[in-house]
Order: structure tokens, then sequence, then C-alpha cells
């Protein structure tokens, strides 16, 4: 091959080939000279890797859309030439006009030049790197049934823990404080339920390390410590069963133990891997012991924080003081917290003026898993929201500004979560494919009964996994739950209200009630069958040889052909093949026997092919297929 074809075939001009083969230390003289097919295969690859260098390492950021006007000045080109290279393509824009990001990156690419998407001074913020990363304490948070002596234990920790260091100060409930041990620091999160614990993880706020369930010994477990069983299941964390009361006489540990075991949390002491731990809030007993199991548990987890990037936190509850203004409890995530820094949350900003603990004590700067409530702010944020520290005042107002913008514009637009309609089309790309669930029936029998027949839906390929299920009307809860978790919610024989179906609608989950059970299951394998790749019969169809190249007016870039094998169909897929190597993949789009167009040309007969490709050359081979979609059923 002469160096002036392999310059045509790698899009180079001949002087720029020679020019780079020199710096290869490939002894070529000029471009009349021959190399031999291994040689032309060596050089392509080093050329084809030198470009790919070039191309990486000449980024322009940009803002997305952007107008053909503002892409060419970023580019270094005239209008008209991108204008020109669009139309070849047959896409017609005005200088003004926005072109969408894919194409944006393949005009670039033409260019050797990679465009990356300049982050917004919020995304700059967000994406500090965290170095000097050093330990940090464990934030826990308790739930369980109402009755079963969640606030009495974390009272017992507070007051035996604090009492000795409060000298006289007023203690004020902040929705969050830190104990010390005899071991390490602990913060407790005090939320008032499971509901919402996940409302502030829905909100990305995943700022708990440790969940303990508590479950009182002469009760066990109830529903609703179901439900908060499931939640903290959805978080991922490790989970410790304090299982509280054990000073009544009536106390039965191992009945919590085995109920435990029906609910996927088998004790360690019976052959599984949940912690559990007996403790009374009234006496004391196994308060301590429940710490140290805390403190363990962090220690295997590792946490640690950056104490000197500027401050993150999350908002634990929030609310108007009559002549302070908003004060918002917060949790420190990374970070160091001051006064006088600037801060957004949500979309509201200020100047952080006073910060307390929750001794009531006033503090100067809060560092990671450090709670504090703060003063500054101009509104009231909901909890679970983000806090970030920023550089200044004007930082603060463009960042909520853009927010305040597009929360109108996302007002109407209900947020997208998985339907049974488009199971396939959002799971295509996992590797394992789930249909999440959460279950409600009317009672308890026929709940087991739906289950039941829910897992008896053959399928190697689809995991259905049930994330909650339990007995009694579809509630917020179960909304919530099925929005971190991507689920949609089912309810057999329930009624859904109207306040839940609007929460719904809002949070966009998928909610479906039934009353005949076969419903339910047609429905649910229908989406199952979705979720199975369907199989693809491709059928040879023909083979077109490039024998020259036309540039039409009208057509764009059109190949003059031979049809050497079967025929070539208008609308089939193809694929154009380089030294036995496929490159581009396509549809016949265009198809000429002179000038007139045809549906289909057999075998020896020339023909004029369009695929939507501008860099065809002589000798390409264009192979055409018919796809079939075969559609695959559940047993």
């Amino acid at each position: 091959m002469r160096i002036h074809e392999l310059a045509k075939k790698l899009g180079l001009d001949s002087k720029e080939l020679l020019i780079k083969l020199k710096d290869l230390n490939f002894s070529v003289k000029n471009h009349m000279s021959s190399v031999d097919n291994e040689t032309a295969e060596i050089i392509i690859h080093e050329i084809e890797a030198i470009k790919k260098k070039e191309i990486e390492g000449n980024v322009i950021e940009v803002d997305f859309p952007i107008t053909l006007k503002d892409l060419a000045v970023k580019l270094n080109k005239k209008s008209s030439e991108l204008i020109a290279e669009l139309m070849e393509q047959k896409k017609f824009f005005t200088l003004n006009q926005n072109i969408d990001k894919e194409m944006a990156l393949t005009i670039a690419y033409s260019y050797k030049v990679t465009l990356k998407q300049k982050l917004s001074q919020e995304e700059e913020i967000q994406q500090v790197e965290s170095k000097n990363l050093q330990k940090r304490a464990p934030i826990v948070t308790f739930m369980g049934h109402i009755d079963h002596g969640k606030t009495s234990i974390l009272d017992y920790i507070r007051k035996s823990k604090i009492a000795d260091k409060e000298t006289g100060g007023i203690t004020q409930h902040i929705g969050a404080y830190q104990v010390v041990s005899e071991k390490g620091e602990i913060t407790f999160l005090d939320t008032p339920g499971h509901e919402t614990f996940t409302a502030m993880r829905a909100r990305g706020a995943d700022i708990t390390d440790i969940v303990v369930i508590v479950i009182a010994a002469d009760d066990g477990v109830k529903p609703q410590t179901i439900e908060a069983i499931d939640h903290a299941k959805a978080a991922g964390g490790p989970i410790i069963v304090a299982i509280n009361k054990i000073d009544k006489a009536n106390a039965n540990v191992d009945m919590v133990k085995q109920q435990l075991s029906k609910v996927d949390l088998v004790p360690e002491d019976w052959g599984g891997k949940t912690t559990t731990v007996g403790v009374s809030a009234i006496t004391g007993q196994g308060i301590d012991e429940l710490l140290d199991l805390i403190i363990i548990h962090a220690e295997m987890l590792e946490l640690k924080a950056d104490y000197e990037r500027p401050a993150t936190g999350v908002i634990v509850e929030s609310r108007l003081c009559k002549g302070k203004g908003a004060l918002a409890s917060i949790i420190v995530k990374e970070g160091t917290l001051n006064i006088g820094d600037w801060c957004v949350c949500g979309n509201f900003l200020g100047k952080i003026k006073a910060m307390h603990d929750d001794l009531g004590g006033m503090v100067k700067s809060a560092g990671p898993s450090f709670p504090v409530e703060i003063l500054g702010l101009n509104g009231i944020p909901n909890p679970g929201e983000p806090l970030w520290v920023v550089t200044n005042e004007k930082s603060a107002k463009v960042i909520v500004g853009k927010r305040i913008e597009n929360s109108k514009n996302e007002k109407f637009a209900p947020a997208e979560h998985i339907k049974l309609e488009d199971l396939f089309a959002n799971a295509k790309e996992e590797k394992t494919i789930q249909l999440k669930v959460v279950l409600k029936a009317d009672v308890g029998g026929t709940l087991e009964a739906v289950e039941s027949a829910l897992k008896n839906i053959n399928s190697q390929e689809v995991e259905l996994v049930i994330v909650h299920k339990g007995v009694g009307e579809v509630n917020s809860s179960d909304i919530l739950l099925a929005e971190v978790t991507d689920s949609i919610v089912v309810g057999f024989k329930v009624e859904i209200n109207v306040q839940v179906r609007e929460l719904s609608r809002r949070k966009g989950i998928e909610t479906r009630s039934y009353q005949i059970v076969y419903e339910l299951i047609d429905d649910v394998k229908a989406a199952l069958e979705g979720l199975l790749a369907p199989q693809v019969k491709r059928t040879f169809v023909g083979r077109a040889i490039v024998k020259t190249i036309f540039k039409l007016s009208k057509s764009g870039i059109i190949a003059g052909c031979i049809v050497d094998k079967g025929k070539v169909v208008r609308g089939s897929i193809c694929e154009l093949s380089r030294n036995n190597e496929v490159i581009f993949k396509s549809k016949v789009i265009t198809l000429k026997r002179f000038k007139e167009e045809v549906k289909e040309v057999i075998e020896g007969m020339e023909c004029g092919v369009g695929i939507g490709y501008n860099k065809l050359e002589e000798n390409d081979v264009i192979d055409i297929f018919h796809e079939e979609i075969i559609t695959r059923r559940l047993k």
C-alpha cells in the first residue's frame, strides 16, 4: 500500500502522515513509497492511538446545549464550515440554533477536540476532593414500634452520659446529640420514626451509619417493627437489635429472636449475622454493652472524614423562632463548619451568625458527625436537605438563584421511577434484573397467598424482590420506601386513599390495587416478560461491494455498488466493513437504480446505496440483514 493511500485511509494529509511516521521512526522516503500489509496495519494502529491521545488531550469546557455559532468559536472554526458539514448529513441549522450534546460531541471529535460539560459553581463545590481523612464518630438512628422504649433508651443514654457535663446549662432538643462512651464518641439521630428516616434518604441524605431496631421483650415484633426493619434494610447499613424491657417479669427474649429469624434477621447466637443485645431503659442493664457494640460496628466501617475541606452537612430539624428567625439543626458530614461561613441549603442561603450544641452551649466550630443548631439561614429548609459552605455571598446567591429557576421548571414534571410498562427499557443495561415490590393486603392469610403466587412465577433471569409486605392500607410510608428502593407498590383488596395517591403521583411511584389475584399475577408476569431480554434472530439477506463514491446535493454521500450476493433491500439493517472489521452500523436509507429510488436490487446488479456515512471508500463491504425480535414468555 502506498503512503498517499494510507494517508487517505487515516483521513490525513500525505505530508502530515510522513511527519508522524518520521516521529515514529518509520523509514519512508515520500508519499509514493509503499509498505507491506503488516506494516500498514502497525502504522494504522500507531496513528489511531496518537489521534486518540490528541483528542483526549485537547479538552474544551462548554455549556450544553450550545448554539452552532458558539461551538464554532470554541473550535476556532468558521460557522460556515460547520454548517456545510451538517448539510452533508442532511441536517440544517441556523447560527443561533441550539444543537444537542451528542451532535456537538461528534462535530468536535472530527476536529480532534473533546467537549466537556462546564461545571456549575454548585458542582465545583460538591466535587471538592476529600483529603487528609481522619476518624469520625458514628451516626446512629433508633427505630421501632412506638411503645417499645426507643425514646426511653435514648433518654437513659443521654442522661447517664452527659448529665455531669451540663454544669447547670439547659439541655435543648435539636434532633441529634453526641455522647462520649469509654471507647469513643457516638452521635444519635433522634428522628420521630422510620417514615422520617426514609423521607430524609429520599432527599439524598444517607446520613445514618448504623440503625438500632428497638423491640420490647414482652411484646415482640409488631407490624410497625417490620416496617422499621424493611426501611433499615433499604438503607443498606449495619443493623443492631436492642431487645428492651428485659427487666419485666414477662420478658421473652427467645420469642423475639424467633420472630427476628422469620424476617431474615437471624441472631448471631442462633447462627445468623444479626447482632442482638438485651437492655433495660429503666435499670440501665445492657446499655453499656449496646454502646460498645455500636463502637465495634463503627470500627469495622472505618468511618473517616476530611476535617479541613469546606463543610457539608444535613438538616435534621428546622423551625422559626420568634425574635431569632430561622433555626436549623444539622449534623456536619465533612469539613469544619465555622461561625461566619456562607452556606446554601435547598433554596435558602445565609451567613452563620451563631451555633449551639445540644447542651445549649455556644460553639465557634463543628467538625464531622457533630450536631449543632445554626442561626443565619433566610428560610426554613426541609429535614434531609444538604447544606454546603460556599466561598462568599455572591456564590451563594448564584447557586440559590439557579436552584429556584430549576425548581420552577421541574414543578410540573413528575419524578421518574420504574413502571410496569417500561421495566425492560430501564433494566436492559443491568447485569442482575430485579422487579422490586412493596406488597400490601387486607389480611395475613391473603398476604401469604399473594406472596407465594408471586414467588412461584418461574424465571431464571429475573428476580422478584419483595422489599416490604404488610397488612392494611397502602400508606405514605410505603410510597416513601418505594421511592428510595425504586419499587412499585401493589395492593390486594386494600384501599388507597386520595392523599396517598397524590403523594404517589408527585413522587412518580406506580401504585396499583387489585381485587382478583389472577389479574395481579398476570400484570406482574407481563412486567417480568418485559424484563426478559428478547432474542434477536438475524438472517443474512445480501452483500454489496462499494466500487465508487458519489456526492449528491440532495441525497448526500452515495456508494456506487455491485450486489455481490443475495439482494439489497431498502430499510434493512446493514453493517459496513473495511479490512474485515465492522466500522459502522446503520440502515439502508437510500437505494437507487440509476436515478430511480427502488425497494430492492438483486445479485449481479449495480445500485446506489446511502447509509448515512460520509467517509465511504472503494472496496468497502456492506452486508444486509433482516432482524426479527422474538419475545420470550415465562412458563
